[in-house]
């Protein structure tokens, strides 16, 4: 019989761009000067009026989850946390010139949240950091909620997660962590808790995703003082939300907090856990069994058999999302044209709410998810796969692909190039779109396409760089592409995500069997060759990002499946080689991002991972150059992993993060006798609208230089380049070859 507990209802967070990307269209044009600060904001209140009327099928809802850019910036300006050259005159001003940089400072450090593919913005906090509560944003949020009727819950980034995300501001000593600043910034915690319950809130939530990790006696000692400390102030709610608290779990709960929202998609092992901890029956536990990060339905039977056991602890339950919906779309009323079969089995945002109410009600209904069909297998691709030689991931050893690839296409010191992407203007955009609609026939869509390529190609040889690109002006998305042309992937109309800031993009869903039916890119880049004697680079996206950036079945292994794709490009690889291409970029910039949150995990991770890479390259002669490129990860995590791709050349994000991956080069297997294979470091942030002179990146270069040796560098920017606009492209282009040039002479 059913335990007839109550149960509430809410979510962790919620999408913020808006269902048709309005903040994303406001937000562009704020910064190009369209729309003034008054006009954002009435744009962004209209998002937010969305989000509460989506939200309102719930008894508990999530405020605070709207953000201009990112929620970690919004936690740092919440605590007056902003460094000193970002400090503008106006609140708006220096919020930007934090997350995207101007003419006068760079941008803080991007990188990936956790194992997903949204970027947040790194904060730096040092020993004169003066921390100073700044509740006025949450408490509006809370207010507008409130003002609905709502049962609002403010929603903030948790300070122990703040600090472990946070990376020491420039001068600081050495051995200083940001989280020696803990008891500060609980400080500034107590009064932002103080300040939203005099505006009414009861429990308010803090996030602490990085408590799913492993931490040390010491963190977790720190953890307790700081919620200690805060249980005092207000009603607590901690949520994790990528995994499993382990450690963290009885650590949290010995402190007193209120509640706990445990993630029982990828942190099942929590579940088992609480039924031997000493739980109160008055802590009241958020069972996060609708999967937030993945769009599959929910199997309603699976999940109620959770939130029993979720009963059986305690007499205060609730059913949520196992994370913010922040990584989800928006709405699957707007995908009319998926398959039937597809559409049953999937769930975005708007979708999830429903299944947490059904949940949360005793009455609701408790199916479990359809199976797949029949129809998604492809036999023949598992018979292939299964077939594959030992040696189908081995390559001929470095030193002699080296000579082989010098011998034949010869080129300088520090030889110059781009990461693939040419700016995407709005004309091409629009052709696209004419296409898509009809509105363009082929013949007139590919001559639009080939004179785009011949114009890129005219102007990287104008400027001087050594490999050029085709410039990709074919392609809407780097997944996208290759999703519309393999078999096994579904794309949608309007399933955008946010990645960072205004930049959305469509994962594809990837449903069953993959396999590759015809060349994709070969005639694309035989044309780009055709045009020019310099070399011009074969450009794919490698399986393991293919999948980061997908919804991705799960009723099998991610390494089957990363097989599975590696198989359909190292089909192409064969082609583009054939058609003598002598460079091919195989792109894995996802490839830190699914790296498991727990240690325990990575080994088994990095093994499939690089594998599946060595698949998709490894059928190549050794006079044909495999490039791949990385970007916006903590490079320290995977950098034996990196090695273990085999590449020739890795290109790699490397201006934000002032190249501190330098750093992790010199300890890794990249300087083993055996493997000394040539980094591109990027030296120009192009996820800024800022340029940067040639002297600025001649200095990063030398830095490069002076760590790994100059016959293993290369210049580049630090990803491709479709969000720029021509006018910041070519200067900073001109500076990148006049920088290289500077510090060849240097070195000759």
């Amino acid at each position: 019989m059913t335990n007839r507990i109550p149960v509430r209802s809410t979510a962790l967070g919620y999408p913020r761009i808006g269902s048709r990307r309005e903040l994303k269209r406001a937000l562009e044009a704020h910064w190009s000067g369209r729309l003034d600060a008054e006009g954002l904001e009435r744009a962004a209140a209209a998002v937010r009026a969305e989000m509460l009327d989506d939200l309102a099928v719930l008894d508990s809802v999530p405020t605070g989850c709207f953000s201009f850019y990112d929620h970690v910036l919004d936690a740092a300006f919440a605590v007056d946390a902003v460094a000193p050259r970002h400090r503008r005159d106006g609140d708006l001003a220096s919020y930007f010139a934090a997350a995207r940089g101007d003419a006068s400072a760079a941008p803080l450090e991007m990188t990936k949240w956790f194992d997903t593919n949204y970027h947040y913005l790194v904060p730096e906090i040092g020993l004169a950091t003066v921390f100073a509560a700044r509740p006025e944003k949450a408490v509006a949020e809370f207010r507008e909620a409130r003002e609905r009727g709502l049962d609002a819950r403010p929603v903030l980034v948790g300070p122990v997660s703040l600090l472990l995300l946070a990376k020491p501001a420039d001068g600081s000593p050495e051995g200083f962590r940001p989280l020696d600043r803990l008891g500060d910034l609980v400080e500034a915690y107590a009064e932002l808790l103080t300040e939203l319950g005099r505006a009414g809130a009861g429990l308010i939530q803090l996030d602490e995703p990085a408590l799913c990790g492993d931490r040390s006696p010491e963190e977790l000692e720190a953890v307790a003082g700081a919620y200690r400390r805060l249980v005092g102030v207000a009603e607590i709610l901690v949520a994790g939300g990528y995994g499993p608290f382990g450690e963290s779990l009885p650590v949290l709960l010995d402190a007193g907090v209120e509640g706990i929202a445990l993630d029982l998609v990828r942190g099942r092992s929590d579940l088992d856990a609480l039924e031997t901890l000493n739980v109160s029956r008055e802590t009241f536990v958020l069972a996060g069994v609708v999967d937030g990060r993945n769009i599959w339905r929910t199997d309603l039977a699976a999940a109620a058999a959770d939130v029993e056991r979720v009963k059986a602890v305690t007499d205060r339950v609730g059913v949520a999302s196992s994370s913010s919906l922040l990584h989800v779309p928006v709405d699957l009323a707007a995908e009319t044209e998926l398959p039937a079969a597809l559409v049953e089995r999937l769930s975005f945002a708007r979708q999830k709410l429903a299944e947490i109410t059904a949940l949360a009600d005793p009455d609701g209904p408790r199916e479990p998810r359809p199976a797949a069909p029949d129809s998604w297998r492809d036999d023949a691709v598992r018979a292939r796969l299964a077939g594959l030689p030992e040696d189908a991931d081995r390559r001929a050893p470095y030193a002699e692909r080296r000579a082989a690839q010098a011998e034949r296409v010869p080129l300088p010191p520090l030889p110059t190039t781009t990461i693939g992407s040419f700016p995407q203007t709005a004309e091409l955009r629009k052709a696209r779109a004419a296409h898509r609609q009809g509105l363009m026939i082929d013949a007139d869509y590919h001559s639009r396409m080939r004179a785009e390529v011949a114009a890129v190609i005219a102007e990287q040889e104008k400027l001087g760089l050594d490999v050029l690109v085709h410039g990709e002006p074919e392609r809407n998305d780097m997944v996208q592409y290759f999703a519309e042309q393999l078999t096994g992937f579904a794309t949608t109309a309007a399933g955008w995500v946010q990645s960072y800031g205004s930049r959305c993009v469509r994962p594809p869903i990837l449903y069953g069997d993959v396999a590759r039916t015809a060349p994709i890119t070969v005639a694309w880049t035989s044309y780009a060759q055709s045009l020019t004697d310099k070399p011009v680079k074969g450009m794919l996206t490698g399986p393991v990002t293919i999948l980061a950036w997908s919804f991705v079945r799960d009723d099998q292994p991610l390494a089957d499946t990363a097989d599975q794709v590696a198989l359909a490009l190292r089909d192409e690889v064969a082609d583009l080689e054939a058609a003598g291409t002598a460079i091919i970029q195989v792109d894995e910039p996802a490839l830190r991002e699914l790296l498991p949150v727990r240690a325990a995990g990575r080994a088994a991770y990095a093994a499939w991972a690089t594998r599946s890479f060595r698949i998709a390259t490894a059928g190549v002669r050794p006079d044909t150059a495999i490039h791949t490129h990385l970007c916006y990860s903590e490079f320290g995590d995977v950098i034996d992993a990196i090695a273990a791709l085999d590449a020739d050349v890795t290109s790699i994000e490397a201006s934000r993060s002032k190249m501190e991956v330098l750093a992790d080069l010199d300890r890794a297997s990249y300087n083993s006798a055996e493997f000394r294979s040539a980094v591109g470091p990027g030296v120009w942030d192009i996820h800024s609208p800022r340029v940067p002179d040639a002297a600025e990146m001649a200095a990063a270069l030398r830095l490069a230089v002076a760590a790994l040796g100059p016959g293993r560098v290369w210049a580049n920017p630090d990803c491709g380049l479709k969000t720029r606009r021509y006018e910041e492209v070519v200067p900073s282009l001109e500076g990148l070859v006049e920088a290289a040039r500077t510090v060849r002479s240097e070195i000759a």
